[in-house]
């Protein structure tokens, strides 16, 4: 008989949950507004101290406000990660603007630095906004990346869809650019089943995302629009699930990184594993562990835990990569693909075990001989 699957990264419910929800259905606000939705937002205020908060129907939603209220329109270059998920990428699509991605380096596996630099000098034109992506729960080299981006009058949108609860020098992922976006997917380390949140120190930003997340109606005790608007606000029933959610953060976190220490442990004495960087200012979410094989294909890691009904997953194939982005604005080292070539996602749910991160360990290590 096969073991129970293990996933790569499942939900892990709080326990308190279902009070929340019923308070939500005796309350009878079952709509994408209400006080669950209000509470939510206030516990992503009093996490990262940014006054200004939006929850939404998904983070790809709140990269679009952030791109549309910034007036990102056709024609128009943002730069962005190429070593991501599409969705950080689409919202530039929406607004008929032109993506530009840049490489990683191999201190962070986020964005290059020296790299943004060089895009900056070889954009066919001056880019509008940078969307930087902390990959996997762990930062990029914000400080840099800030003075380059406030060097060039660049707008920096933080995609922290992974990173809720990272921080770089004692501060929230998020909350260094003009907006920040956190994701509550059902993979994520808290999760609402679907769903996102904007924050902005910006209220007047902010306010005019609001308007467009509830179809631009104006204020009118008819439906008015002088302008058109997307269907993009959270449910009080899902928040209501957030709020619950936002009371383990820290628990989820810690989880997250002893997990990986467990298979630091484990597969420390292998010579061809490198594991995904931290910077030594940073602390990570460790929303997923993740490793390099120096010689092995990672596929067949991949397959061998499948046998064993395990799952993992290559790491994210750059978007300058994608069929859809082959004819993209690009400035690239190399390191992205060798990442996607080289890299293995490991199971990383916060109910792992010892024994969990022991049995993928060795099943691994079989693997490798």
């Amino acid at each position: 008989m096969m073991t129970p699957r293990l996933f790569l990264s499942p939900p892990h419910m709080s326990g308190n949950e279902l009070k929340y929800i019923a308070e939500a259905f005796e309350s009878n606000y079952i709509a994408p507004l209400g006080p669950m939705v209000d509470r939510f937002e206030q516990s992503i205020h009093d996490l990262t101290l940014t006054p200004h908060a939006l929850a939404l129907s998904s983070a790809t939603a709140a990269l679009h406000l952030a791109l549309r209220v910034l007036g990102i329109t056709s024609g128009d270059i943002v730069l962005a990660s190429s070593f991501t998920f599409i969705g950080s990428i689409t919202p530039i699509l929406y607004q008929n603007a032109i993506p530009y991605f840049i490489d990683s380096d191999t201190q962070s596996w986020n964005i290059d630095p020296d790299l943004l630099e060089k895009a900056i000098a070889a954009a066919p034109k001056k880019p509008k906004a940078l969307i930087l992506t902390h990959l996997y729960g762990q930062c990029a080299d914000l400080q840099k990346i800030i003075q380059i981006c406030d060097a060039h009058g660049i707008y920096l949108i933080e995609d922290a869809a992974e990173s809720l609860g990272a921080s770089y020098d004692g501060k929230q992922s998020g909350t260094f650019g003009i907006f920040g976006v956190y994701s509550f997917n059902g993979n994520k380390i808290l999760t609402t089943s679907g769903g996102g949140m904007l924050v902005s120190t910006n209220k007047k930003l902010i306010d005019k995302a609001r308007f467009y997340s509830t179809q631009a109606r104006d204020d009118a005790p008819h439906y008015e629009h002088t302008d058109f608007g997307y269907n993009y606000r959270m449910s009080n029933i899902l928040a209501a699930i957030g709020v619950a959610q936002m009371k383990v953060l820290e628990e989820r976190i810690t989880s997250r990184r002893k997990i990986f220490d467990w298979y630091s442990e484990e597969l420390n004495d292998i010579s061809e594993i490198t594991f995904m960087p931290e910077l030594s200012n940073t602390r990570g979410n460790r929303w997923l562990s993740t490793l390099t094989f120096e010689r092995t294909d990672p596929n067949t890691i991949r397959l061998a835990l499948e046998e064993h009904n395990i799952e993992s997953r290559p790491l994210w194939k750059p978007m300058h990569l994608q069929p859809l982005f082959k004819d993209s604005l690009r400035t690239q080292n190399g390191t992205a693909q060798s990442l996607f070539e080289k890299g293995l996602c490991l199971p990383s749910g916060t109910q792992m075990t010892r024994e969990d991160v022991t049995r993928v360990s060795s099943l691994l290590k079989k693997a490798l001989k």
